[in-house]
């Protein structure tokens, strides 16, 4: 474990100590960091949030991967919801409003990422859906200012680098906990804080991410970030929505999110190498999974 490791509770307790808000205390620590303001650290955020929502609106025009392995999903699903939107179906969509755009952008934002498009990488370019798909729907659904926004990226990145300093956010060494894992636990601290929670439920929510994905292996296909990674940055959309608003209810976390995330580490070490980016387990070795392989690297070969 790293011995210069960062600590959510100690941060919290800190600004606490200061009397200082949350956000206000952790902009004022990376201004000092980087040697910069915050206002200059808020207009990065910014920045940061445009391209992701540049993103988002490439995604969903239906492009296709460079290898051709995948494409197109978000906007089936956006044709989908609107069927069911118009009562083209029998029944109700199964995910709500919120949770059902989430899923929708966090496809858009990774299937870019496959497309060669421009991405933030939150933490990564594999999780690079999760905090877009998230934002987007928040500010679609909840009308959540822009300001909100990019403040919740503040909390986010802090997130990150408080996981980076404990653990890792690279699935060669963690598995997808450390990828995806991560960046919904990113997320979810995120959309709390939007929603008016305080450091200590920014914490559980954090917490509450990691015990539903703890042992999350990566086992990405032909070894290219596509399959399963862009319908895993959907699916951690949906642990990150369930764990904010489990904190937000006031059901907490028994373990820490500090705790969690030095969990999230020795599991990811323990790990099979097989099972670490390697393409060499899990759903990369499965007969439709080589097989396809094969073909693409003889094709790209040729």
């Amino acid at each position: 474990m790293k011995q210069d490791k960062l600590s959510w509770a100690r941060l919290v307790s800190e600004s606490e100590a200061k009397q200082l808000p949350l956000l206000d205390y952790l902009l004022e620590r990376s201004a000092a960091q980087l040697e910069t303001n915050q206002a200059a650290i808020l207009a990065k955020m910014d920045a940061m949030l445009q391209v992701m929502e540049e993103a988002v609106a490439f995604g969903m025009t239906g492009v296709t991967s460079n290898s051709g392995l995948t494409g197109g999903s978000a906007k089936k699903l956006k044709e989908y919801m609107e069927t069911i939107q118009a009562g083209g179906n029998s029944r109700p969509a199964l995910l709500g409003p919120v949770a059902g755009s989430a899923v929708m952008y966090a496809l858009a934002a990774a299937e870019a990422n496959a497309a060669m498009g421009r991405i933030v990488a939150a933490p990564t370019a594999g999780a690079s859906g999760i905090l877009p798909g998230v934002l987007m729907s928040l500010k679609e659904h909840c009308g959540v200012p822009r300001t909100k926004l990019v403040e919740g990226l503040v909390i986010a990145g802090v997130i990150g680098e408080v996981i980076a300093s404990r653990a890792s956010i690279a699935g060669a060494t963690g598995g997808c906990q450390a990828e995806c894992g991560s960046g919904a636990a990113m997320a979810a601290g995120a959309v709390v804080y939007i929603f008016g929670g305080n450091g200590k439920q920014i914490g559980d929510a954090v917490s509450i991410v990691f015990k539903n994905m703890l042992g999350l292996v990566c086992d990405p296909v032909a070894g290219l970030v596509e399959v399963p990674c862009i319908k895993r940055n959907a699916g951690s959309v949906v642990q990150c929505l369930l764990a904010a608003e489990l904190a937000l209810a006031g059901v907490g976390s028994f373990i820490p999110a500090d705790e969690a995330i030095d969990a999230m580490d020795k599991v990811g070490r323990a790990l099979p190498y097989g099972l670490r980016e390697t393409a060499e387990g899990g759903l990369a070795v499965t007969p439709t999974a080589k097989a396809w392989t094969e073909e693409y690297f003889k094709k790209i070969h040729s």
